[in-house]
């Protein structure tokens, strides 16, 4: 280390023109950067589409459920449950959050005939969906049901019927 310390204080010391900047940085001019502050959104983020609608009856069968809030949301955070009384779908632990930065997707399957209803943020204690800012979302219930009809059988089949594409698939791929 000291030997290459010594090299380069030779080095500036037989070239000097080596020591001053060069032309080229000499003719740029100085880049100012204004401060820049990003306050959060004093409203909570609120779910404003689904898939399943609330109140619609789907056919059972694969699921891909969507919800879409009116903020750009943190991925990290999320809490989702079956509302008390409600059967719980077979649903994947973790939702994925799509490139729109609003909307997470998250793969199921749900039972003919049945009701079912997801409370999302139920319990501020538990964590759950949080604004890029910080800001808990909202608590909202979704209720939906199934009817008896065949209804999608693989994920192919789930995406098309919540009119999301093969970009949108709810399970993330690690690199």
């Amino acid at each position: 280390m000291r030997i290459l310390v010594l090299v380069a204080f030779s080095t500036l010391a037989a070239a000097p023109a080596l020591a001053q900047a060069p032309a080229w940085a000499a003719q740029r001019p100085p880049t100012t950067v204004a401060p820049v502050t990003v306050a959060p959104r004093a409203d909570p983020p609120k779910i404003v589409s689904s898939y399943p609608a609330a109140g619609a009856v789907i056919a059972p069968g694969a699921l891909v459920l969507r919800i879409t809030f009116d903020q750009k949301m943190d991925e990290h955070g999320f809490s989702f449950a079956a509302a008390p009384g409600s059967p719980t779908p077979n649903c994947l632990k973790t939702p994925r959050l799509l490139k729109d930065e609003k909307s997470f997707v998250l793969l199921c399957s749900v039972a003919p005939d049945s009701g079912y209803a997801l409370s999302f943020n139920a319990s501020p204690k538990a964590g759950g969906f949080v604004s890029i800012g910080g800001t808990a979302a909202a608590p909202a219930t979704l209720a939906f049901s199934t009817n008896d009809r065949d209804g999608p059988h693989d994920l192919a089949a789930a995406l098309k019927a919540a009119d999301l594409t093969g970009s949108d698939v709810p399970i993330a791929v690690s690199p």
